[in-house]
């Protein structure tokens, strides 16, 4: 999940450019994180429709998995699917984004309950939107060497080759495949992370561990709200991974898995409950610097662009 964005200065933008403002804060944040998307993206499909017990594990924790990716991908491994990921960052966030602030100009937030409504809504419309680019960025991502490979290997050549082979094989369809597992996944977080983050640093303000106005708690209080959120969507991550990066037959149905429910129920029941976990550390890590470093970003960029229309 990104970062909320109910984080907003004393003046208000236009959607459009809240869209770009958004997007490009994220995608700044995207540079930094996605090492730990990849170790996530690898241990969400590590132990993919085998009994437990059954296969080796190649991925034991976040630092033994980017040592695990860093050789036997190299340096560059950990930044694999950066491109499709920052394409994702810059249509699901702008999008985002851009309907908030929307939502948040028609008055929507000043409603009772309308300020997690409105984050939900613009969650969903921003994960239908970016669909196509998380589909590439976690085929792109669960590529490795047969020796520590995990789950189905679809070996792209590139982001645009890997958008080509898509609608080729299956169609315009064939690349919203997963996307029942993506609104979920992000209409949860945000709800989640909006009702938490704001109560978070409230509460470490009121502390007084810190400075009035210091950047360490909006810090912290991120760090502390990313806990919630990783708890709520970790499982939908697990899920959404597994139906982004399954296989297709030539009626580009999945061969793994019928559906979110149908992968929820297979994950559980197979792997245990615990399976639906897979990946919570990185996905913590993650979330919490990406949240700061995105909430950050673009606040200053909103502030720079105000000042710059006030000239």
């Amino acid at each position: 999940m990104e970062p909320s964005p109910g984080h907003t200065t004393a003046a208000s933008l236009s959607p459009p450019v809240d869209f770009v403002l958004g997007a490009t804060a994220c995608c700044l944040a995207c540079v930094f994180t996605n090492p730990l998307e990849v170790v996530k993206t690898r241990l969400q499909l590590q132990g993919e429709l085998r009994p437990r017990g059954s296969y080796r594990c190649h991925y034991r924790g976040v630092l033994q998995a980017m040592v695990a990716v860093r050789r036997a991908d190299g340096l560059r491994g950990l930044q694999k699917g950066l491109t499709a990921g920052l394409l994702y960052q810059a249509l699901m966030n702008g999008v985002r984004f851009s309907s908030y602030s929307h939502a948040e100009g028609v008055g929507l937030t000043q409603h009772p309950g309308g300020t997690v409504a409105a984050g939900a809504l613009a969650g969903a419309l921003g994960a239908f939107v970016g669909s196509p680019a998380y589909l590439v960025k976690t085929h792109l991502q669960a590529q490795t060497v047969a020796a520590v490979a995990v789950g189905h290997q679809h070996n792209h050549e590139s982001v645009s080759r890997a958008f080509g082979a898509i609608y080729r094989e299956q169609g315009l369809l064939g690349l919203w495949r997963g996307v029942n597992g993506a609104v979920p996944r992000v209409t949860v977080g945000s709800s989640v992370q909006l009702a938490s983050f704001a109560s978070a640093k409230e509460w470490v303000a009121e502390q007084q561990w810190f400075k009035e106005g210091s950047w360490m708690v909006a810090l912290t209080g991120g760090m502390i709200s990313s806990v919630a959120v990783a708890a709520a969507m970790t499982p939908f991550d697990v899920v959404s991974t597994r139906l982004y990066n399954q296989p297709v037959d030539e009626m580009g149905m999945g061969k793994h898995y019928r559906g979110f429910f149908d992968c929820f129920a297979q994950v559980s029941g197979k792997e245990g409950i615990l399976a639906l976990y897979k990946g919570l550390g990185p996905a913590y890590l993650r979330l919490g610097p990406h949240t700061v470093l995105s909430l950050l970003f673009w606040d200053e960029l909103r502030r720079f662009t105000f000042q710059q229309q006030a000239a």
